[in-house]
């Protein structure tokens, strides 16, 4: 199939994938935080997974920074690093076997071709049309409703053929898209569970497509509310927001379990309060949708 599966892997195994675009922020620290003690209470494995695979939006040393934040935070991952950028060959392998297979088309078209509302038509499925260039692989999707039950959000279900048509998931530089490379890593490393935030919540479908198509196993997913600042604006990088670095680890730490819905007490040092985590960690606290907002890491100090 070109793509292997870790068979000495057994029982729940968690991520937490940040990209290298910067230094590790609030945002990500729910996602990290959530992901690990959902990792340690379910008595599983807990992986670390950096997403480079988009060289003209990384920033250089962001990698190694983030890595040891999570450390400093008590967040300590159970395996070794994956790093994207050294999975290429595994990539085009996928792609190559879904060409073949005919689940997936050289595409011709661009952005332009797309329909309003962001839906493509299909239009190079039978053959890169006249006077275009094949620039882009993209998976055929069929009209049928993808159903699926998030372990915050509920049931959800999504026709992709309305939603969005055939996507990329090999771009015309050559790099693979998000989508592909996710759902190829997830089966590398035998994810069990994917706990991220609400703004990755509309990549659920095609990645739940990707794995059957590929055949592999689906994992479970969980997406978190986004945490956002004074201004309404999610907090990440894209909007300045104050990097972890800079702000006491127990005080983050704290800050973000309030967020998730939980309680911890006041004043605990971080290997106490990663510890009381632990203990306490409930997934059915976490909200459907933030009560908290997060103003204290929204601005640079």
């Amino acid at each position: 199939m070109g793509l292997s599966i870790n068979s000495l892997v057994s029982g729940y195994i968690g991520r937490f994938a940040p990209s290298p675009t910067g230094k590790l922020h609030f945002g990500s620290l729910i996602s990290a935080l959530a992901s690990f003690l959902q990792s340690r209470k379910s008595g599983g494995k807990w992986l670390v997974r950096i997403e480079d695979i988009d060289p003209p939006r990384e920033v250089a040393g962001s990698a190694a920074s983030i890595l040891l934040d999570l450390k400093q935070l008590g967040l300590i991952h159970d395996d070794a690093i994956l790093y994207q950028s050294e999975r290429t060959l595994a990539y085009q392998a996928v792609v190559r076997q879904l060409l073949q297979q005919g689940k997936a088309f050289w595409c011709g078209c661009s952005r332009k071709d797309v329909l309003p509302g962001g839906v493509y038509p299909g239009t190079c499925r039978n053959g890169v049309q006249v006077g275009k260039t094949p620039r882009a692989v993209r998976l055929k999707v069929s009209d049928e409703r993808i159903h699926f039950t998030d372990l915050i959000q509920g049931a959800h279900e999504e026709n992709l053929a309305k939603t969005v048509g055939d996507f990329i998931i090999l771009r015309a530089d050559g790099l693979p898209a998000y989508q592909l490379a996710v759902v190829v890593d997830d089966a590398f490393q035998g994810v069990t569970q994917v706990f991220r935030g609400m703004d990755l919540f509309t990549s659920t479908a095609r990645q739940i497509l990707l794995h059957r198509q590929i055949g592999t196993p689906v994992p479970e997913y969980a997406h978190h509310p986004l945490a956002v600042g004074g201004d309404g604006n999610k907090l990440g990088k894209r909007f300045g927001s104050v990097p972890i670095s800079g702000i006491k680890a127990s005080e983050a730490v704290f800050h973000a379990l309030r967020f998730l819905g939980h309680s911890p007490p006041n004043g605990l040092p971080i290997n106490e309060l990663i510890h009381w985590a632990q203990l306490n960690w409930e997934v059915s606290r976490i909200p459907i949708q933030a009560n908290i907002e997060a103003p204290l890491f929204a601005q640079p100090r």
